[in-house]
């Protein structure tokens, strides 16, 4: 079993952060769960904490998931990154891919969750 990990989900959506949350709690309920609902609430949260895998949604008020990333790599280069979205634009993925971030779609569910969970292994 791995050792306990603490994943930040930054989505606009608080439904989305919450499907999510509720489904990773099933699958490793010793998660530590941190949620943001925009970019700059995601990045004061890592003044202080430092997860071993942040989720980002891609289109959010403010800075994007892949601006957000940006600045995420520069800062904390030691966590995994993943983008999780319906924003499924062949660019968007290959600027994720180009920043060392894995991509995964929308809809939230077991078999998508299960592989973000993977990143921990």
């Amino acid at each position: 079993m791995p050792s306990p990990a603490t994943i930040l989900l930054v989505d606009d959506s608080r439904a989305s952060r919450m499907l999510c949350a509720s489904v990773m709690r099933s699958q490793r309920p010793d998660l530590t769960l941190l949620e943001a609902g925009n970019g700059e609430a995601a990045l004061e949260i890592l003044t202080t904490t430092q997860p071993d895998l942040a989720v980002l949604d891609m289109n959010m008020p403010g800075i994007s998931g892949l601006e957000l990333a940006e600045k995420i790599r520069a800062s904390h280069p030691d966590i995994t990154l993943a983008l999780l979205t319906a924003n499924v634009q062949e660019a968007i993925q290959r600027r994720a891919a180009g920043l060392g971030v894995r991509f995964f779609r929308k809809p939230i569910g077991e078999a998508v969750i299960s592989d973000i969970l993977q990143l921990l292994d």
